[in-house]
């Protein structure tokens, strides 16, 4: 629905334009911001959530051989203290 006068158009005009410049700014500012945290980041070397979760299921993995291990071992020499006697 057009209205009738032309002023009221310029101005409705112009706070849209002004919105979408307004949306803009916000969505380079947080382009900014990120990369600049990012690189932040990378400077001092920390790691990202996929490396942290994959060390840690590897050091899972290894605690569990190792108790594996540690029990095979206190079983064969408890055998072989057994046949000692």
């Amino acid at each position: 629905m057009q209205s009738k006068n032309k002023f009221l158009d310029d101005i409705g005009q112009m706070m849209t334009n002004a919105v979408g410049v307004a949306q803009g700014a916000k969505d380079e500012a947080e382009t900014a911001m990120k990369s600049l945290v990012d690189r932040w980041l990378a400077d001092r070397n920390f790691v990202t959530r996929e490396e942290f979760d994959a060390v840690r299921a590897m050091a899972q993995k290894a605690r569990e051989e190792n108790d594996a291990l540690k029990a095979r071992m206190d079983a064969l020499e408890s055998a072989s203290a057994k046949t000692k006697k």
